[in-house]
């Protein structure tokens, strides 16, 4: 499942910063490595209680380390602004330049980068400064390139495990595109996709990218005889939610009609959280969807996917994301 891990990469970063970081050609590069590596010390971190204190944390060998991923993630990124404040000005200087009462432009209206639209938004009144930015950038990039690629993987595992689910995905490509398997997908073409929508929601059911959320209670609250104090941490096992019998029958079998309009009407808004609910959930579901559709309705029409591995063989880890141990296998041949 590496392409996945890689396209996860990748695409958040060509849309949150308007560059490329060659994740799939160079998956060793500094900044890959660090993503990679303060991921790492962070789930060190909250699962051993005495390094949550920073005065512990600060006598260890990773704190040094972190501070170097740290400062490697900051260059990039501060580096990338620079760049793109320094371009955005010459082209608004060329416009100037090239513009007078006789000029008529046409044409569409060029689609901006996250990054783009935050050094727009700097520039008209609001106070964001190099850092601000860094900030929501990195946010974006962070949450998006794990989540989505798991995503990807298991939904690519879980069809190549369903061979009757994978061709009612392809039939419905194919009255989509017809016999083109080369033609790149518009944003109409991905709205289409709804039985590939479902697969993937019933496998992020499954295999919730994120399988536990934390929230902070701010008030009291009653469950049944108990009562949960203000100022408690709860931890949500979403792994968990999403296998209640009594919201989707038979919760372990893989089923996309699980999420077919008619199947989900009544059902409890928070009976399904892969991205979260309320005022925090994830800012990027929607894109994380049409990122996930654009990325699997490519490989579903060029390549037809059976998976190696069993479901009841996988051992599962609960990281910072949903993963299995040994990765997932799966066998790619040429689709005629």
């Amino acid at each position: 499942m590496a392409l996945a891990v890689q396209e996860g990469y990748e695409i958040p970063y060509k849309t949150a910063m308007g560059r490329c970081i060659n994740a799939q050609s160079d998956s060793e590069s500094d900044y890959v490595k660090a993503v990679y590596g303060i991921g790492e010390i962070i789930q060190n971190r909250q699962s051993k209680l005495w390094l949550q204190w920073n005065s512990i944390f600060m006598l260890t060998k990773n704190y040094h380390v972190h501070k170097n991923y740290i400062k490697i993630l900051h260059k990039f990124s501060n580096m990338v602004i620079e760049e793109r404040k320094k371009e955005i000005m010459n082209d608004n200087n060329k416009i100037d330049n090239n513009n007078n009462d006789d000029d008529i432009n046409f044409g569409k209206k060029k689609r901006l980068a996250f990054l783009d639209l935050l050094i727009e938004a700097s520039k008209e009144g609001t106070v964001l400064t190099n850092e601000d930015i860094r900030e929501e950038v990195d946010t974006f990039m962070f949450e998006g390139h794990d989540t989505t690629s798991a995503a990807i993987s298991w939904t690519l595992f879980l069809l190549g495990s369903h061979p009757e689910i994978q061709n009612r995905v392809v039939e419905e490509l194919d009255q989509i595109f017809g016999n083109d398997r080369e033609c790149p997908a518009t944003m109409k073409n991905l709205l289409d996709m709804k039985y590939l929508e479902c697969c993937i929601k019933d496998a992020l059911r499954l295999y919730p990218s994120v399988p536990m959320m934390a929230r902070s209670v701010t008030e009291d609250v009653i469950i049944g005889n108990y009562t949960v104090p203000a100022g408690t941490t709860a931890l949500i096992m979403t792994y968990m939610l999403h296998r209640n019998s009594a919201i989707f029958p038979k919760p372990e079998q893989f089923n996309p009609d699980n999420f077919l309009p008619e199947n989900c009407n009544g059902r409890h808004p928070y009976s399904y959280i892969p991205f979260s609910a309320g005022p925090r959930n994830c800012i990027g579901q929607k894109f994380a969807i049409l990122e996930e559709k654009a990325v699997l309705s490519k490989i579903l029409r060029t390549y037809k996917i059976e998976a190696v591995d069993r479901r009841e063989d996988l051992t599962l880890l609960g990281e910072l994301i949903l993963r299995p141990k040994d990765g997932l296998k799966v066998r790619i041949t040429k689709r005629i």
